[in-house]
């Protein structure tokens, strides 16, 4: 109980502390507010003393700041005007000690107009724009002179043997060729021609010379890059075409290239003029190939990211030069036909196939247009002349009216002259298969060709057969048919022509030069061999004639003598006739002189053998029997040699 009493006591104490101590913190807090709402009056006095000069100090402090942004701005623009003084002096000193200086200080000024453009509020803008302008139209005067002036240093000619290094090996002339012109190695143009040989020239490297060192391009292309944008794109243009076109038309010069037109090529004679053209399919190989490549590949760097302008200083430039070399072309595939053109005309037809796609890249671009036609329409022109050309051959073979015979019945001109010149139409093959396809109806194949070569081999045996009637002695009728048709079938056996015309026409016309061998036998020996018969050899009268049997029983010793005065007489006039006839082919002649003396030589043997006794008894025998079969044989040998009329017997 008491210690409840006590607990209780002790709790009030402390609840009595408690209340004093919350009286105190109430009167320290109110204190404290009253403390806080004086101050609160006093700081609100305070501001409102502060503002004007606060407001004071703002506007200070922005005009500082403005000061600030003024002196920077003045900065800046005398930098501008401290940049525009040196770039002038540069300008003002020209770009020739110093090129890359020079455009760098164009830059600047070009920098300060666009500067001083921006900034129309400085008052003395317009008067700096003008100044400028007026000093870059002096510096781009002075970077056209340069311009010219280093193009001009640096283009030279190109001499002919630098070309020839870029050719393959196959093209490059003989060390010993007069002038290094023509076809390489002497190479005609319309002989030893080879299609495998085009097919190696197509995969052959070329390498265009350098026609500016490559240390002066980029220069060169930063001068016309300053043009451009100063919009004289006309007077680069003029620089550049007057500069590069004299020196590319002068390299070509002094390679050999001419300036022929159709009257010129008229008035030129055959011989003289197949060079030329020999000359022209090297000359375009040369011009495409390395001049043209190499100038395009110039225009290309010198004017790169202005592909319009390059096109067209490519074209200005090379215009001149193509001109000359197409027009060359263009007379000859306007000239008058003739057989022996064809196949020059296809070798011309085939470099400019050749050639194509490299024009058609060379010569890129619409500025190009004209040349790119003028080209093609100088392939089209030649392959049409030679395909007309092609025609007309055939009916020159059969209206062929040459009146020289050829006396001794040997191969005549005009059957060399085809035989060559069909064998050669066989180097052609594409190319003409390819005229074929553009001009004839049909597949355009190889079948073509067979049809029209066969053509023109009946065409020129029907020539011969012409010609053959110009003989009076039938046998060397034969024998020049033997001859010539002889020399066909040889010809074609030996030649490609066998594939294409095949083993039937082969076979056929093989039977028909032996049976101009036969026929020519028997008009030649038919007559002589009679003389070596028994019949008629009987006994009439007046004449001694042996009575004791045998195999001249009977016969007239007379009639005998009779025999063989007829028998030497007309042998010794056929061995005088036939020496003068010729037989050119070895194999041909020894197997005629065989198939005469296997007729001939028996028949006298038994002859000699039956009747010689008769006249061999008598007076004068070696006047009757003059030779032996021995002295036949040896004298058949020298048929059909071609021996002059005056030249001692062997």
């Amino acid at each position: 109980m008491g210690i409840a009493v006590a607990g209780m006591d002790f709790l009030s104490d402390r609840a009595s502390m408690m209340r004093e101590a919350l009286q105190k913190s109430q009167t320290i807090t109110d204190n404290v507010v009253s403390i806080l709402g004086s101050f609160d009056s006093r700081l609100s006095a305070l501001e409102t003393a502060m503002r004007p000069t606060q407001i004071r100090t703002h506007a200070i402090r922005k005009a500082h700041e403005n000061i600030d942004k003024s002196l920077k701005s003045a900065e800046v623009i005398l930098a501008q005007f401290d940049l525009s003084r040196q770039a002038e002096a540069k300008i003002l000193k020209g770009p020739h000690e110093d090129l890359e200086g020079y455009l760098a200080a164009i830059d600047q000024l070009r920098s300060n107009i666009r500067f001083f453009s921006s900034n129309k509020n400085f008052k003395n803008s317009e008067g700096v724009i003008n100044h400028s302008n007026t000093l870059l139209a002096k510096a781009i005067s002075k970077l056209e002179d340069e311009f010219k002036q280093r193009l001009n240093s640096y283009s030279k000619p190109i001499e002919p043997d630098r070309l020839f290094d870029g050719l393959p090996n196959s093209l490059r002339p003989s060390s010993g060729s007069p002038g290094n012109q023509g076809e390489p190695g002497g190479r005609g143009p319309s002989h030893n021609h080879s299609e495998h040989q085009n097919v190696d020239l197509e995969t052959a490297v070329y390498t265009p010379p350098t026609l500016i060192p490559p240390r002066i391009i980029p220069l060169l292309h930063d001068l016309a890059k300053q043009m451009v944008r100063a919009g004289h794109n006309q007077q680069l243009l003029k620089i550049y075409k007057e500069t590069r076109s004299l020196v590319l038309e002068e390299s070509l010069r002094k390679l050999g290239v001419e300036k022929l037109g159709k009257d010129d090529v008229q008035k030129m004679q055959w011989e003289v003029l197949e060079a030329k053209i020999g000359n022209w399919i090297h000359f375009m190989r040369i011009a495409v190939k390395l001049l043209f490549a190499g100038e395009r590949k110039v225009c290309d760097e010198m004017f790169e990211g202005f592909d319009s302008l390059s096109d067209q200083c490519f074209a200005e430039v090379t215009a001149s030069s193509v001109s000359v070399l197409l027009s060359f072309g263009e007379a000859i595939a306007r000239s008058k036909r003739s057989p022996e053109k064809l196949f020059v005309l296809l070798d011309m037809y085939e470099i400019m196939r050749e050639l194509h796609s490299e024009i058609e890249t060379i010569f890129k671009g619409k500025a190009c247009n004209e040349i790119r036609e003028s080209a093609l329409g100088l392939t089209k022109r030649l392959a049409q002349t030679a395909q007309e050309t092609f025609g007309d051959f055939e009916e020159a073979v059969e209206k062929d009216a040459t009146k020289t015979a050829v006396l001794d019945g040997t191969v005549h001109p005009l059957t060399s002259y085809v035989i060559n010149y069909v064998k050669f139409l066989f180097d052609y093959q594409s190319t003409l298969t390819q005229l074929f396809q553009e001009f004839e109806t049909g597949d355009g194949t190889v079948s073509q060709l067979a049809s029209v070569t066969m053509r023109i081999m009946q065409a020129l045996q029907t020539n011969l057969d012409g010609k053959s009637k110009q003989y009076r002695d039938p046998a060397l009728t034969h024998l020049f048919l033997m001859n010539n048709i002889h020399y066909m079938v040889r010809s074609v056996r030996r030649s490609e022509a066998k594939d294409l015309l095949g083993d039937d026409w082969v076979q056929i016309h093989r039977r028909i030069v032996q049976q101009h061998a036969n026929q020519y036998k028997r008009n030649a020996w038919q007559k002589i061999l009679q003389c070596l018969s028994i019949q008629g050899l009987t006994s009439s009268g007046g004449g001694s004639s042996v009575g004791d049997g045998g195999n001249s029983s009977g016969v007239s010793r007379a009639l005998i003598k009779d025999r063989f005065k007829i028998f030497n007489m007309q042998f010794e006039e056929l061995h005088q006739r036939q020496s003068q006839w010729t037989v050119p082919d070895t194999e041909l002649r020894e197997s005629l002189r065989l198939a005469v003396a296997e007729v001939l030589l028996p028949a006298y043997r038994s002859f000699l053998k039956r009747f010689g006794p008769l006249v061999e008894n008598g007076k004068n025998p070696h006047k009757y029997v003059k030779y032996t079969a021995e002295d036949l044989e040896r004298m058949l040998g020298e048929f059909f040699e071609g021996k002059n009329i005056n030249e001692p017997k062997r």
